[in-house]
């Protein structure tokens, strides 16, 4: 017997007929002797037509209202499985967020949690009912209901596995698991048995949808088990991608886990910059004060010693902006010259195996080579490598990185 956190996003329960069947399979897992929470997301649409709403009363709405209404698409999908549990004749009670005391900050729309009572969940639990939390939104000190931002109803599952010292928290979504890479580009991906921490952080940063970051970042704080599953296998046979802690039998792992790619990114290089300390900040505190994150930098020496060229990335979306910007701290540095390019992508290999294996990037670097793609910036953590190369040459480079590193599926 175990004690079994899992979640459902809106699209597991987008209809009267799909939350009938996500009580199917929590009833399932009571049947198999488990103590069975359930977080789950607003219905399919309704988060997005809740926003349409408040921008047509008001644009932009207050953050705290914003927060209040938000919350009632959750409200309405636990209630909802309640009853659809109750009619099944699996005894349950719903939760919204405030009433399990999620206590968070009072940052409205991305508040953070603070510390969970278990209370009443556990003794729902020990008296035999399933427990259906509300996700996405907690409470602050003053009783304001908050929510949690992107990604909200994932996080709060894994904290509610944490608080209870849950043995799994399972994610269920419309994918059975983690793959190599993804199966549109990569029609051989295989889905993996598991994935470490650390690969998963890598791959969401880097691309990979299936599990937002933050999630993911609680889950190993705390050492939680997550399992990503298909919450539309009918058989529950589906064993799904179980991520949890790198351990000592994992020390000969494949080399590369799997592949992730970014579509939304552009490269912009500021030339003839002088060549002295404090450039850096000058370039990059003019991005970071207009809200523009930036991912790879680069720097180089001119052929004239006295000067520098810095090629930096933004998100597609940004680089307008950012052209704009540098405009004006190229004339304040007196630089030579603005090169920009908004037909990039970045693709990424990922693997723990890469701490004890040399020549991953070499191998790399000559199966793009081989396929005359060539790379415009590279970039290296410890179980990761990233390449720039222009977008016209992404599916052709994913494909060949996946038959290069044996992640094709065996046939």
């Amino acid at each position: 017997m175990a004690l079994i956190v899992q979640k459902y996003g809106g699209t597991s329960v987008g209809s009267a007929e799909r939350i009938h069947k996500v009580a199917d399979r929590v009833i399932h897992a009571r049947q198999q002797g488990h103590d069975v929470v359930v977080v789950v997301s607003a219905m399919s649409g309704e988060t997005n037509r809740l926003v349409s709403l408040a921008k047509e009363v008001a644009d932009p709405p207050k953050a705290r209202e914003f927060d209040v209404l938000l919350s009632t698409g959750e409200q309405v999908t636990i209630g909802l499985l309640a009853m659809a549990l109750e009619s099944k004749g699996c005894a349950a009670r719903s939760y919204t967020g405030a009433q399990v005391h999620i206590l968070t900050d009072s940052t409205h729309n991305k508040a953070r949690i603070l510390e969970i009572d278990n209370k009443h969940m556990r003794a729902d639990l020990d008296a035999g009912r399933v427990v259906v939390v509300a996700g996405f939104q907690g409470i602050d000190a003053e009783g304001n209901i908050t929510t949690l931002g992107r990604g909200g109803s994932d996080t709060t599952a894994v904290a509610l596995a944490a608080a209870l010292k849950a043995d799994e928290c399972q994610i269920y979504t419309d994918v059975d698991g983690v793959y190599t890479t993804d199966p549109r580009v990569v029609p051989k991906a295989r889905r993996l048995d598991k994935v470490t921490f650390e690969e998963m952080l890598e791959l969401a940063s880097l691309g990979a949808k299936v599990l937002q970051i933050r999630s993911v970042e609680f889950a190993s704080k705390y050492n939680v088990p997550l399992r990503v599953l298909s919450s539309f296998d009918d058989t529950y046979t589906g064993t799904g991608t179980l991520i949890a802690a790198e351990e000592e039998s994992d020390m000969e792992q494949a080399l590369i886990s799997g592949i992730a790619f970014n579509r939304d990114e552009a490269k912009l290089t500021l030339l003839g910059v002088p060549d002295q300390p404090g450039i850096a900040r000058d370039i990059l505190g003019a991005i970071a004060a207009a809200n523009i994150e930036v991912d790879m930098i680069i720097q180089n020496i001119g052929t004239d010693g006295t000067t520098t060229d810095f090629t930096f990335t933004v998100h597609r979306n940004d680089y307008a902006k950012t052209l704009e910007i540098l405009q004006v701290v190229k004339e304040k540095l007196k630089a030579r010259e603005i090169n920009g390019d908004d037909k990039i992508v970045k693709v990424s290999l990922v693997g723990v195996g890469m701490r004890s294996h040399a020549g991953i990037a070499s191998t790399m670097f000559r199966a793009l080579a081989d396929e005359g793609i060539n790379i415009k910036m590279i970039s290296t953590s410890e179980i990761k490598i990233s390449v720039v190369v222009d977008e016209k040459y992404l599916e052709l480079a994913v494909r060949a990185l996946h038959t290069v590193f044996d992640l094709d599926q065996a046939a």
